[in-house]
């Protein structure tokens, strides 16, 4: 099924290369417009992309659309230098067809505005500064984060947009410190920006209160907290090697308690510290790395209502195994803190989660047809949940501007309670077209 999603890419993709090659109305006037247009981008320095994605559910879809993604998006991105600053900028312009409301949220990335970025950068001797809306990420782990505790959109990964947009953007101020002793990265969130987390609108999840699948007819609120976030690493390459560690105070980046007077999901207190390593092992690159997640506000674990401390850890191994492709194996694990007092703590009838969590995954990238066609297969496993998630995924670039894809995010899983389990009436295919200027 998925490599039929193609079919009509790469069918159509070679006669859409030598039409836009060979130019046949070169000397038309359209064509002097359109060339006239790319000049005055290219003066303006502005560059991004114009796309079309259009998603559909595999299954029945339980209380949403049938159709998993229909949108029109332009991006823009610009950079501006004047006395030693950098104003970077990157937004997008989005009609997004499935969003119940249009109403603007640049926060949760509602509505026809996306700032993507808006920071101002400055170089000073050996500190580089960063103030405003931005990108953040650090950690060592492909798809899994311990110590990147920087806003995801995980909306965006599950339902087939572009890998970029699962990283969502910060409001801070990330100060770069750089030493012989080791480097220093700082980031200072004022006020909390939380993950735009799965809350029912676009995807359906397992809801423990009514103990079944629920979407749009029981959408997520949430009472979300006020305060800073401090995110903090400390980093060093001594030979070939990158060592790291990292420290973070805020909050739970998404839902991770439930506060029964208010009838709202909240954000507990977190405070994690962590250590990463990174490094050449053989014929490829070893990467470890481990996280301590303290829950302040259950320390001990005797509240059923706020996650349990956790401790995470990651191994993961990258290689290239024949030319043009590369491959990576990764093992992480989730271990409960205070289990005992966890269970106690929880009724009879209550679904309780095992003490230790493990999960394998796998990245497959192959590139052919004079490296303008990438294969990509991404593959979770989880044998303590038994369920799983499968991102197989077609590239084609056509022409130097015009690119072609389609893809599957595929969940399966024995329990509909376990993380992939909740998704599998969330399976979608895609496609999309895209434009690059």
């Amino acid at each position: 099924m998925f490599c039929f999603l193609l079919i009509p890419a790469l069918a159509f993709s070679e006669p859409l290369k030598q039409i836009i090659e060979e130019d046949p109305w070169a000397e038309s006037e359209w064509e002097t417009e359109e060339e006239s247009q790319q000049s005055w981008l290219r003066r303006h320095n502005i560059t991004g992309f114009a796309e079309l994605r259009y998603g559909h559910r595999t299954q029945s879809a339980i209380h949403q659309r049938q159709t998993s993604l229909a949108e029109w998006r332009l991006k823009l991105d610009k950079e501006t230098s004047w006395q030693g600053f950098n104003l970077n900028t990157n937004i997008d312009l989005l009609y997004d067809d499935i969003e119940p409301s249009q109403q603007l949220q640049l926060d949760s990335g509602n509505g026809w505005l996306d700032i993507r970025e808006f920071v101002v950068q400055k170089r000073i001797a050996n500190t580089d500064l960063k103030l405003g809306r931005q990108i953040m990420t650090w950690g060592v782990g492909d798809l899994v984060f311990i110590n990147d505790l920087f806003p995801k959109d995980w909306n965006s990964f599950l339902i087939g947009r572009d890998e970029q947009y699962l990283k969502a953007p910060s409001d801070a101020l990330r100060i770069g410190f750089y030493t012989e002793l080791m480097n220093i990265d700082l980031a200072i969130t004022p006020e909390f920006d939380a993950d735009r987390y799965i809350d029912g609108r676009r995807l359906s999840y397992f809801n423990s209160t009514f103990n079944t699948i629920a979407g749009q007819n029981a959408v997520i609120t949430t009472d979300q907290p006020h305060g800073p976030e401090i995110a903090l690493r400390l980093y060093k390459n001594i030979g070939a090697y990158e060592y790291a560690f990292y420290g973070y105070d805020g909050f739970w980046k998404s839902p991770a308690g439930f506060n029964i007077a208010k009838g709202k999901a909240i954000f507990p207190k977190l405070t994690v510290l962590g250590a990463s390593l990174r490094g050449p092992l053989a014929n490829g690159i070893v990467s470890l790395e481990i996280g301590n997640y303290h829950s302040s506000d259950d320390s001990h674990g005797t509240n059923p209502d706020i996650n349990n401390s956790e401790i995470r850890g990651l191994v993961a191994y990258e290689w290239s195994p024949f030319h043009n492709a590369t491959t990576n194996v990764q093992y992480y694990v989730e271990a409960l803190q205070h289990y005992r007092q966890y269970k106690q703590s929880m009724n009879n009838d209550d679904i309780t989660r095992d003490q230790y969590r493990h999960l394998l995954s796998t990245r497959f990238t192959y590139l052919s047809h004079q490296q303008n066609l990438t294969w990509s297969l991404f593959i979770f496993y989880s044998p303590s949940d038994h369920d799983a998630y499968l991102r197989p995924r077609l590239t084609y670039k056509a022409t130097d501007n015009w690119q072609l894809e389609a893809g599957l995010n595929l969940f399966s899983g024995q329990k509909q309670h376990t993380f992939f389990g909740q998704f599998e009436h969330n399976s979608n295919s895609y496609i999309s077209a895209r434009y690059h200027f």
